[in-house]
């Protein structure tokens, strides 16, 4: 199976379970929506995806983000998990969506990435 295949199928994996994430939190009562952290959450999610996709982040870069990615997620789910999410809960999960992003941005333009394969001759 090639590289861009095994990317592909990942991608698509990764899609499926957050709009199962996402509609999971569609389900949650008023006080613990969080609309603004669930879309920041997908979009770097596909920021994630996208390294992958051209090669800017190696397959360790994207593991390391992605299991991140689910700490804020699992972050998220305890805040919702009594009803309320409280503005002390929503800083701690905006600032850890800061870091993350700031991580994605910084290993997608590291110069370390999948290698060029080589010319043909």
């Amino acid at each position: 199976m090639t590289i861009q295949l095994k990317n592909l199928l990942a991608a698509t994996a990764l899609a499926a379970l957050s709009a199962a994430a996402f509609a999971q939190a569609a389900s949650a009562p008023a006080g613990a929506n969080t609309p603004g952290i669930d879309k920041r959450q997908a979009h770097q999610e596909q920021r994630i995806d996208q390294g992958v996709a051209k090669g800017t982040l190696t397959p360790r870069e994207a593991r390391r983000l992605e299991r991140q990615q689910g700490a804020i997620d699992k972050a998220e789910n305890k805040a919702k998990a009594d009803g309320t999410v409280t503005a002390q809960e929503r800083r701690r999960l905006h600032a850890a969506q800061d870091g993350a992003s700031h991580r994605i941005h910084r290993q997608k333009h590291d110069r370390q990435g999948r290698p060029a394969s080589a010319p043909a001759n």
